[in-house]
């Protein structure tokens, strides 16, 4: 099963799912997608991201995964394992335990990435019935979700309300660290148009 939901509410859910991890016995790996950072964020170092996470929280690494980091080793310099190798790994490591992955931003990934990491998790999936992925990205990579992950998708949309945005804007303002540069009447214009804006007027 995979959750998209609208961007700004992952923390809250891999907190929630922390907190089960520590209770159950849940694998829980998270990556967030920056958008300053996109060019360096290639398929490789997500899925190798969420592997090393999981692999990780392990208490035994199964000995399939072990050589295959041994045949890498060998290679003059070392050699990183391609996507494939990764999601073949993701297969072994996600079919032991419940596990649940995180990506947030996904719509800040580049473009042309984001194909081939849908279709990674998708491939995992097909392998790992008890594996759950849970993605966070604007409305706009609704339809490319939903073609590569077929039935499997529950779109959640959440919007804040405008008391919660007022509020939040306030919070950010005050720990301003040029007070200077902000007046009330330049606070308050700020206010108004993004709450015009998330009110669609």
């Amino acid at each position: 099963m995979v959750v998209l939901m609208s961007r700004g509410t992952s923390s809250l859910v891999v907190d929630r799912l922390c907190d089960k991890a520590k209770e159950q016995d849940i694998a829980v790996a998270c990556f967030y997608v920056d958008f300053a950072a996109r060019g360096e964020q290639s398929p490789t170092d997500m899925l190798g991201s969420l592997l090393k996470q999981i692999v990780g929280g392990l208490e035994r690494i199964p000995d399939e995964i072990r050589q295959m980091f041994q045949d890498h080793k060998k290679v003059i310099g070392g050699r990183r394992p391609q996507v494939a190798e990764i999601i073949k790994m993701l297969q072994i490591v996600t079919s032991l335990q419940p596990t649940f992955i995180c990506v947030d931003a996904l719509d800040e990934c580049v473009e042309e990435h984001r194909p081939e990491i849908l279709d990674s998790l998708r491939t995992v999936l097909e392998k790992s019935l008890n594996t759950r992925i849970f993605l966070t990205g604007r409305r706009y990579i609704q339809s490319e979700v939903e073609r590569s992950l077929g039935g499997r998708v529950s779109i959640l949309s959440i919007k804040p309300s405008n008391d919660d945005i007022v509020e939040y804007i306030r919070m950010r303002l005050k720990k301003d660290t040029s007070p200077d540069a902000m007046n009330s009447g330049l606070e308050d214009q700020i206010i108004k148009r993004i709450t015009e804006n998330n009110s669609g007027t």
